[in-house]
């Protein structure tokens, strides 16, 4: 099989291709490095069924002649990360709506299916008790840079959801849930690497708001074979499935977990939205997925819990830095 994973060179994109790899098929990655790293790929990087592709989704010409050698197509490339969001709201907005039409272009003209990685952030201030693929979509004002994120995405959705239904593109889309592990970087806001940088080296660890709001992450190690597995399911076919954690934990538990799992000194450092994103900065409370979906069309059912996941993530982080204590870069 012949992948091209968009945003390869990503936290999420360079696991998905060792795994690819590792399944039998021949992977391009094409990035354009914005976020994501060559280091991520150390571990593909001479594979004899890799290649790389520097580029931009936004570059219609060069789009066109990956996916035209494909027979598939994982759509990982967007702006994440809730500082880039705030801070670079007009460039995050081209890149995940004008970036997918070209991608979306480019798997029709080339006839090649296409899973399309969508996020939980879809589904805004809906603190249901279970989010599942029809729950409503609760966002706050479009002019407030916090939710241009979500509402790209969602266009993204609807565009893809459009194109199989009116010109029959075999597409599927997952909305994934704070996805973490090694790799992933706290340099745009992700709160478990973030947490864990900062207790490996003694710092405080940053809480935003009061530390109540409630999140379910789910380990890339999990969530990377069911991505493949939706896409090889013909039943998805137009389909949004959710792909989350097992385990609904508030940050202020996740930070003091953090803290008592790696034998840390720190303390931690309750810092209000305002003051780390601007006035008028909106979170929200609760999200948890319902996973029932994805467990009846591919048997997904996460395994790893928040304890395993904080360890695998300081380990991989020891492992990488100079010395043993990482560096990284905190906000």
């Amino acid at each position: 099989m012949r992948t091209v994973i968009t945003g390869g060179a990503g936290f999420i994109g360079s696991h998905l291709t060792e795994y690819l790899l590792n399944a039998g098929d021949s992977v391009t990655v094409l990035d354009n490095l914005s976020t994501g790293a060559n280091e991520n790929l150390k571990g593909s990087w001479d594979h004899p069924a890799f290649t790389f592709r520097e580029g931009s989704i936004l570059d219609r010409d060069v789009v066109r002649e990956v996916i035209g050698a494909s027979d598939r197509v994982f759509h990982l490339a967007a702006a994440v990360g809730v500082h880039l969001i705030v801070d670079h709201p007009l460039e995050s907005l081209r890149t995940n709506i004008h970036g997918t039409e070209v991608v979306l272009d480019a798997c029709l003209e080339a006839g090649v299916d296409l899973l399309l990685a969508s996020t939980s952030e879809i589904y805004g201030k809906n603190t249901a008790d279970r989010l599942s693929e029809d729950s409503d979509r609760i966002l706050g004002s479009p002019l407030k840079s916090r939710w241009t994120y979500a509402a790209a995405k969602g266009i993204d959705e609807a565009f893809a959801h459009a194109y199989w239904r009116e010109f029959g593109l075999n597409v599927s889309i997952v909305r994934l849930f704070n996805t973490v592990g090694p790799r992933q970087t706290g340099r745009y806001g992700m709160v478990v690497p973030n947490l864990v940088g900062q207790a490996l080296r003694g710092e405080p660890l940053t809480v935003y708001g009061d530390g109540l709001q409630t999140r379910c992450f789910s380990y890339v190690g999990d969530v990377v074979p069911a991505m493949v597995r939706i896409a090889e399911e013909p039943a998805t076919r137009g389909l949004a499935v959710n792909l989350g954690g097992l385990q609904e934990i508030s940050i202020l538990e996740l930070a003091e977990k953090t803290i008592k799992l790696l034998g840390s000194s720190s303390v931690i450092n309750f810092v209000p939205y305002e003051q780390a994103y601007g006035q008028g900065y909106e979170d929200m409370r609760r999200r948890v997925p319902d996973n029932s979906l994805a467990g009846r069309l591919v048997r997904f059912k996460p395994t790893t819990t928040v304890d395993t996941i904080i360890l695998k993530v300081a380990k991989a982080m020891l492992s990488a830095a100079p010395g043993g204590v990482p560096a990284g870069a905190t906000r």
